[in-house]
């Protein structure tokens, strides 16, 4: 039996600038943006992006309530919590230096690859992978 894991979400405060940040700070693709209703009626919408070539998409989640607006940003207790592997390191840390994402720790070379950390649009850590 093959398995996958399809989709994983991240709480955020709003979708267009998830989406602005997600597609042209990390260069990820727009996969759905379609109208939806929340369990009770509301509406929302399902919003999917996902790295190019990538079979696990995000889900982005717009924080509904008061308890999952605590979460934003918090969703792995200030660990990181996702990892980004790109195949040219530097090349992707520049670009998404210049399009304004926030690096937390200068790259360095570890004896798996040379990673930097950087925060999304919702505050969540990531690991910014590549080949040594």
């Amino acid at each position: 039996m093959k398995m996958r894991i399809d989709l994983v979400a991240i709480v955020v405060e709003d979708y267009d600038r998830a989406i602005e940040f997600f597609v042209n700070a990390l260069g990820f693709e727009l996969v759905e943006d379609s109208p939806s209703l929340t369990n009770d009626g509301r509406p929302k919408r399902w919003v999917v992006v996902r790295p190019p070539g990538g079979e696990t998409g995000i889900l982005l989640a717009r924080a509904d309530g008061e308890r999952q607006a605590a979460a934003v940003g918090e969703q792995f207790a200030g660990r990181v919590g996702f990892f980004l592997r790109v195949d040219d390191f530097d090349a992707a840390h520049a670009r998404m230096t210049a399009a304004g994402v926030e690096f937390v720790t200068v790259p360095r070379t570890e004896p798996y690859g040379r990673i930097a950390v950087f925060l999304d649009i919702a505050g969540n850590r990531w690991d910014l992978l590549g080949p040594a």
